[in-house]
């Protein structure tokens, strides 16, 4: 089979895990504040280590220490400057025609698949480059990528489907938010084939964990800690379950 196109399928099968994750949701039968702040601290454990300990080490060692931390501070700015002015009340307004609705965890819904879209941009770009190495090689990284996606998937569905009391609507955004894998594939394929280089994909990576950290300590955790009643060791101990799991993940598939 062509390279290329074995590289274009890994990143679909790679981005579409992110909806067994979302899917997670329609397990959910009697729904409480406390399955919500659980899922979000949950999944800033699982998306700080990722930052930490696979993307910007990543990023430090194809770019260097100053440049990687460079484009980790851009990252960051970035999705501040997308959180300051994107006209949130617009978007929810059109989304939503449930009283219940609630613009704040809509709005956590959003940044959380704004990130997580943005960080699989350079995953696909990964997968494809890891495909042209090999076949064996594009697989691992694919395998690797796809156990992540399935806690991401879950981060994006969980505040959406509390802001709008919608299964459906929560389990589609978690999908949509997987799509970036596929088109950082095609990206690399079609654009930036010519120009791909560690240099690019570490300087990407680096980038994409400023927005992850900036997503946790501004949406995620405060979310998290308001939403449940009082029981913040059980946030941190899902804090630190969700990093522990991603940590014995990424040591497995080293």
């Amino acid at each position: 089979m062509n390279v290329i196109l074995t590289g274009l399928l890994l990143s679909i099968l790679a981005g579409l895990s992110t909806a067994i994750g979302g899917a997670l949701i329609f397990l959910i039968k009697d729904p409480k504040k406390s399955y919500l702040a659980f899922s979000l601290a949950f999944a800033t454990g699982v998306m700080i280590t990722v930052s930490f300990i696979e993307l910007l080490p990543e990023g430090i060692h194809a770019i260097g220490y100053t440049n990687a931390l460079l484009a980790f501070f851009i990252g960051s700015v970035f999705v501040f400057l997308v959180d300051y002015f994107t006209p949130h009340t617009y978007i929810m307004e059109k989304f939503s025609k449930n009283k219940e609705f609630n613009p704040k965890l809509f709005k956590v819904g959003l940044l959380v698949a704004l990130g997580i879209a943005i960080h699989n941009l350079p995953e696909g770009f990964a997968i494809f480059a890891g495909n042209l190495n090999s076949f064996k090689f594009g697989l691992l990284i694919t395998v690797a990528i796809a156990i992540h996606n399935i806690p991401e998937g879950f981060a994006v569905s969980m505040p959406i489907f509390y802001a709008t009391k919608s299964r459906k609507k929560a389990f589609i955004s978690s999908v949509y938010s997987g799509l970036a894998e596929p088109i950082g594939a095609i990206l690399a394929a079609i654009i930036l084939l010519p120009f791909l280089s560690e240099k690019i994909i570490g300087a990407s990576l680096a980038f994409v964990a400023g927005v992850m950290v900036y997503i946790c300590i501004d949406e995620l955790l405060p979310t998290a800690y308001s939403s449940c009643d009082g029981k913040q060791h059980t946030m941190t101990f899902a804090f630190l379950l969700g990093s522990l799991i991603m940590g014995i993940t990424l040591i497995l598939l080293s």
